[in-house]
């Protein structure tokens, strides 16, 4: 994410004050998890412990503190600049009180282990901080803060308060902050969004020079202080109120339909298991404030405990035989599509592994059935172009999932960067009721030499939506070429959108659409009659010296059912522009920065 000049930054004054400040077994049939897979034997002993690789490190109250920090020191000296490697890390602690400082750098996840995130307590901090850049008025930013997690634990801040300095692919899950939350850098320094879910913050969150964020389906005890262009709440008690755009505070009462991310934890007689949270709807609030109910869940030994060298074959194999897939750490190069046949399957990642797929094929094909869950997983196009790098369902397929549906949470693409990769789109979704829960597809601005231009990692299309009743909350989609989102299903749900343009077209002639100068961000297919979206932004930011044109960030059809809410488009810096914000509504962002916010369409 680009910033503009600080000069036209008017907000960053706001952030001056900063420093003074479970479902029981009986309930998985409606899962639609089978019992006996699910609940564990009452006589059932503790399993020796799972070797979940070199690359995981499980920490109990009882390891020496020093042991514990060492290792978090050494693996963010290691992740602090390693944007682009190959090194993926999780660092996990059983349920009991720790005395550390976790500073997180790339491709690193922290998790807590027990069933509450008030089992595992950190006095220290969980936090990202930001980096030196010499373009931001701070000489710091988070523009890059990417590929990091922090889940399932509680965090007492023995600073003034828990940094956490990101912007997209690194969300915060499940997590109790006692104290204050901070979101930016420092100083202003520039910061360009993310997301936090099924969290409690009991102090402020200071959002400072966040440009846009979602958090859902959480708890804040304190205020939430100011905002840049986007803030989107949904189902969030002590959310700000509406004020869009001044303040630019988007906020839903409730969320229409959520199912919370699979997590790793430890049960009370020392069994590994992996927890599957039951669909809600209409809620507000942590899944967790009311205590320590049980959440459905399964036994470890339901899971492939999978490793980078495993190949695709394999992976497969594991899958037929009905298995699930807990994939560990590092970088899974694959010769075909992994494939899911099964209802409720859950593919899990730990500590961000990525896939990769080498000869054209997908990454991850599953099939139209109930209940698969797709989560914490990287999606790396590889050298030759593949027509889709995770595809949900088959054409034509109508059957409904509204009572269980498929769910992809934290599932990243990436279209260069670490290598010159090609695929033309990342993410097509046909099943029904399919739920996409923060979602970063990516055709990279930048990365290793040789990786990133107009004609070297080539992708069209970021995410295409064809089948009905999809909801989609925060639906990050960036550079592609083309549309950067295509949405033809009918009864669409969108709670925020962030997109930026592509940053390269050579010229206008190379980017001009059926519909005129440029490719709309948010395309809404003229047939589709329901569709509404919450919280959307659409950037430029053309940087190759020529007057690049968009003529409209978000095309869709001018009727009743088709509805817009808080939509805005922003200049950040270059040349060129945006001319309108939704079809002919909104005002030009062009030559330098300015927004254009619509509140209401049509």
């Amino acid at each position: 994410m680009r910033s503009p000049d600080p000069s036209r930054r008017r907000f960053l004054t706001l952030t001056a004050s900063a420093a003074s400040l479970t479902a029981s077994a009986a309930s998985l049939t409606a899962l639609g998890l089978p019992a006996a897979a699910a609940a564990a034997s009452p006589a059932a002993r503790p399993a020796r412990e799972p070797d979940f690789g070199p690359n995981v490190f499980v920490y109990d109250p009882s390891t020496p503190v020093e042991e514990i920090q060492s290792t978090l020191d050494r693996l963010f000296t290691a992740q602090e600049r390693n944007e682009m490697g190959f090194d993926r890390y999780a660092v996990l602690f059983k349920p009991g009180r720790y005395e550390v400082d976790a500073r997180l750098g790339y491709y690193t996840t922290v998790a807590g282990l027990g069933a509450h995130p008030d089992d595992v307590e950190i006095h220290g901090a969980v936090r990202v901080v930001g980096q030196p850049d010499p373009n931001s008025p701070a000489g710091i930013s988070a523009l890059t803060n990417f590929w990091r997690s922090a889940e399932n634990l509680a965090v007492t801040p023995t600073d003034w308060s828990n940094q956490w300095a990101v912007s997209q692919a690194s969300p915060m899950r499940r997590v109790h902050v006692k104290g204050v939350l901070w979101l930016e850098p420092g100083n202003g320094g520039y910061s360009s969004g993310g997301y936090i879910a099924d969290s409690k913050v009991d102090g402020i969150t200071i959002n400072g020079s966040q440009q846009q964020w979602l958090t859902r389906d959480s708890e804040l005890g304190g205020e939430w202080t100011n905002g840049v262009w986007n803030q989107v709440f949904s189902g969030v008690i002590g959310a700000p109120a509406q004020g869009f755009p001044d303040p630019p505070y988007t906020t839903l009462p409730t969320s229409p339909v959520t199912r919370e991310k699979p997590y790793l934890f430890v049960d009370a007689r020392g069994a590994w298991r992996v927890a599957v949270p039951r669909l809600r709807r209409d809620t507000a609030g942590t899944t967790w404030a009311a205590g320590g109910a049980p959440v459905a869940s399964l036994p470890l030994s339901a899971f492939y405990l999978a490793r980078p060298t495993d190949s695709a074959k394999r992976l497969n194999a594991e899958l037929a035989r009905g298995k699930h897939l807990l994939l560990t750490p590092g970088v899974y190069h694959l010769d075909r599509a992994l494939r899911v046949r099964r209802p409720d399957t859950v593919v899990l990642g730990l500590g961000m592994p990525s896939l990769v797929p080498d000869r054209g094929d997908a990454a991850l094909r599953i099939e139209d059935v109930d209940g698969v869950r797709i989560a914490g997983v990287l999606v790396d196009a590889g050298p030759v172009e593949s027509p889709v790098l995770v595809e949900v369902g088959t054409r034509h397929c109508h059957r409904s999932h509204a009572t269980n549906p498929i769910s992809l949470q934290d599932v990243f693409f990436r279209i260069g960067g670490p290598y010159a990769g090609r695929a033309v789109t990342s993410l097509v979704v046909h099943s029904r009721h399919t739920l996409v829960d923060n979602i970063w597809a990516w055709r990279g601005d930048h990365g290793r030499a040789g990786t990133i231009g107009w004609t070297v990692n080539t992708a069209a299309t970021g995410v295409i939506v064809n089948g009905d009743d999809v909801t989609a909350y925060g639906l990050f989609v960036e550079h592609y070429q083309r549309w950067q989102t295509i949405w033809n299903g009918e009864r669409g749900r969108t709670v925020f959108y962030q997109s930026e343009l592509p940053y390269d077209p050579p010229s206008q002639a190379a980017w001009r659409s059926p519909t005129g100068n440029g490719w709309a961000s948010y395309k809404v297919a003229d047939h589709v009659r329901t569709h509404e979206a919450w919280g959307l932004g659409v950037y430029s930011y053309f940087n190759q010296g020529v007057d690049i044109r968009c003529d409209r960030a978000i095309e869709a059809p001018r009727r009743a059912g088709v509805r817009f809410h808080d939509a805005i488009t922003v200049f950040l810096d270059g040349s060129g522009g945006i001319e309108r914000t939704i079809n002919e509504v909104g005002t030009p962002v062009v030559g330098s920065y300015g927004t254009s916010p619509v509140i209401s369409y049509p």
